[in-house]
């Protein structure tokens, strides 16, 4: 700011999964590479505080493997966003999100690109340009922007990354887990192609995998901050936490309803919603939910939205529950993630 140095920040969503990360780190390697407009820095900025880049195993994992340290990052809480656009110098490109949660409503005004790949919430006037398409990784739309740079832009580390993160959230390329697409596909191919020395897919979904699900070391609050999105309506704030065990496994860690209720109280959410995923040994997932909130009127409501919904119908079977203030349900909807809930616990919101 006191050098009046303009800042062109590329950002992930609030959940920070790898593939906002990646995305984040790989798309502004480019722009800097490739930007017309020198003056700029650009800076990818991972949408976590640095002490919970920790509990993103598989991130971790991923970028420790390709030699990425954690000291060349910057995380959300290094960075004053605020103070930068106040000052007239901050440019904001949203990758894998293209909505700012309620707390970063100031900085809407500063979002010249979106690149995203979940179904467009709003619409954004021009001069933001506006890249949103139903692929199954983030990844995927950066690696086709890379492909079509300058040659020799994608290199070896870069290509490795999308590589990793593509196959990841695609679950190895499975048409059985309801994810990929063609574009995931040829994209895959396309790294591998101009990189055959990286290693064969399946090595890489399952070292990332059993990072990703390896939560032996973390406490309650810190498994359901791992991979959290939060919504908020004028009222409230909702909690949605993606969990990393079975869900029977998860109900009934020892003091589970305490760490419940210090998590939503401590943040201030009314509710919250645990998402459980697994996969058999064809990556078809079987996923599970459970509503825990302390006011019975919110918690049937959303499970009533959940168990009535539509669009799309997640075909909910109730499952016993060890505490009468969470209500539980495996999904018979395996095909529908935590993209495909939320529009349905922002509606009901």
């Amino acid at each position: 700011i006191q050098h009046r140095r303009e800042i062109h920040v590329v950002m992930g969503n609030e959940a920070c999964d790898l593939d906002s990360t990646v995305s984040a780190l790989a798309l502004a390697y480019f722009l800097a590479q490739t930007s017309p407009a020198p003056g700029a820095a650009f800076v990818p900025v991972l949408n976590i505080p640095r002490a919970d880049f920790a509990l993103r195993t598989e991130t971790t994992f991923l970028l420790r493997d390709q030699g990425v340290p954690a000291a060349s990052l910057i995380f959300r809480d290094e960075i004053d966003l605020g103070g930068l656009h106040q000052a007239g110098l901050l440019s904001l490109t949203l990758v894998d999100h293209h909505v700012l949660p309620g707390a970063d409503a100031a900085l809407e005004e500063a979002v010249v690109e979106v690149l995203d790949h979940r179904p467009l919430e709003r619409e954004r006037g021009t001069p933001c340009r506006v890249t949103v398409e139903p692929v199954g990784s983030c990844a995927t739309l950066v690696t086709e922007r890379m492909a079509q740079g300058p040659p020799g832009l994608l290199d070896r580390t870069t290509a490795a990354l999308l590589h990793g993160t593509i196959l990841l959230d695609c679950i190895n390329l499975s048409p059985a887990a309801g994810k990929v697409t063609p574009r995931d596909v040829a994209c895959v191919a396309l790294l591998e192609e101009r990189f055959p020395e990286l290693p064969p897919r399946d090595s890489v979904f399952g070292a990332l995998q059993a990072a990703k699900f390896d939560v032996s070391g973390l406490t309650t609050e810190q498994m359901l901050r791992k991979d959290l999105k939060v919504l908020s309506s004028d009222e409230l704030l909702l909690a949605i936490s993606g969990i990393y065990v079975d869900l029977e496994t998860f109900l009934l860690r020892p003091g589970l309803l305490q760490d419940l209720e210090a998590f939503c109280q401590a943040r201030g959410y009314a509710a919250l919603v645990a998402m459980t995923v697994s996969f058999n040994e064809r990556h078809e997932p079987t996923r599970k939910l459970a509503v825990y909130s302390r006011c019975e009127t919110l918690r049937g409501t959303l499970c009533r939205a959940l168990e009535e919904a539509t669009t799309p119908p997640l075909h909910l079977q109730p499952l016993p529950s060890p505490w009468p203030c969470v209500g539980a349900f495996a999904q018979g909807n395996a095909l529908a993630s935590r993209k495909k809930v939320l529009p349905i616990l922002r509606a009901a919101l």
